[in-house]
């Protein structure tokens, strides 16, 4: 029979405390590290079917880590920013706004750029599944409320460099 004596389970508590106080600048570091991704940024210009434009600075998420990153953790974004994600090809894409302190609009597009499918006022921390409802190649998040503000429709037209960039414009 082993007999555990107080000083024992002291020891052992501040042997634990101490690891966990070790990993612990690590992990901020990390969220520190992950807060502050670097994204280039481009203009992009929506048309709408009745031919007004609307004019948007959006960050570039092209890589795997931008891509999974997104706009988590951002506090606020002015009104004519966004971030315009290129997933390389078509595919159907599943969202979610883990992490995520804004509401966003998320703005599904094929290969050319046009909107097949918008979701408005995504939950700020949900972890519920988006989808493109079916296969795009871009997805542009803005703030919420921003595509019924200023009347955005499937149909509308987007562009900028990196979609002109596919078609080969």
């Amino acid at each position: 029979m082993t007999r555990i004596t107080f000083s024992a389970v002291l020891k052992s508590a501040v042997v634990a405390l101490f690891l966990v106080g070790a990993s612990a600048p690590s992990f901020a570091a990390q969220a520190t590290s992950e807060q502050s991704m670097v994204f280039d940024s481009e203009p992009l210009s929506i048309q709408t079917a009745k031919g007004v434009t609307h004019k948007f600075t959006v960050e570039l998420a092209l890589t795997e880590p931008q891509l999974e990153f997104g706009l988590m953790y951002r506090k606020s974004m002015p009104a004519d920013h966004g971030m315009l994600f290129d997933f390389g090809a078509p595919r159907p894409v599943m969202m979610w706004m883990k992490n995520t302190v804004l509401p966003l609009d998320m703005l599904f597009l094929d290969k050319s750029g046009v909107i097949t499918h918008i979701q408005e006022n995504a939950v700020p921390y949900s972890e519920a599944i988006i989808s493109s409802n079916g296969a795009v190649l871009y997805v542009i998040e803005l703030n919420g409320g921003i595509a019924r503000k200023l009347g955005l429709a499937v149909g509308d037209k987007v562009t900028s460099a990196t979609i002109s960039a596919k078609l080969g414009k």
